[in-house]
């Protein structure tokens, strides 16, 4: 990835604030690769959760399939940072892009993050096509959690 990851206007952007734990930080002294991705995790999960009916989540999941990390400035203990996340216009079959940033309370991007997630059924556990009423759930206005 080169470019910066900013969401297209008009684009549902999800937001969760994080701050790191004393377990979040390695040898370096700064949080470490693994935390990003599980506040990826955390991100994609919550975002879902927030607009999805209850007999959405009862019956679908999300899995992740690939993930692409830039790290670009390193957070340490003490500090906070925010995520924000937002989905791709369109869905491929079972899969969906997601964009994450992950910013220092100052605005300077620590990590971006693309990642792409399957579909599935809970019952079948097997993938399933995007249903086009996936995306209007996600289109609507901003949402912020802390």
């Amino acid at each position: 990835m080169s470019r910066l990851l900013e969401p297209p206007p008009g684009q549902t952007v999800y937001r969760l604030d994080f701050a790191p734990e004393p377990g979040d930080i390695d040898e370096n002294g700064h949080v470490n690769n693994v935390v990003y991705l599980r506040w990826a995790q955390d991100l994609g999960v919550a975002h879902w959760r927030s607009g999805a009916p209850p007999e959405a989540l009862a019956a679908y999941a999300w899995v992740a399939l690939r993930h692409e990390i830039d790290y670009r400035r390193e957070l340490k203990l003490g500090e906070t940072a925010y995520g924000r996340t937002w989905v791709a216009e369109a869905a491929q079959g079972p899969r969906f892009d997601r964009f994450i940033r992950i910013d220092a309370a100052d605005g300077s991007m620590c990590a971006q993050i693309i990642t792409t997630w399957v579909f599935i059924d809970q019952a079948t556990r097997r993938p399933r096509r995007v249903p086009d009423w996936i995306l209007p759930l996600f289109a609507g206005s901003a949402h912020t959690r802390s």
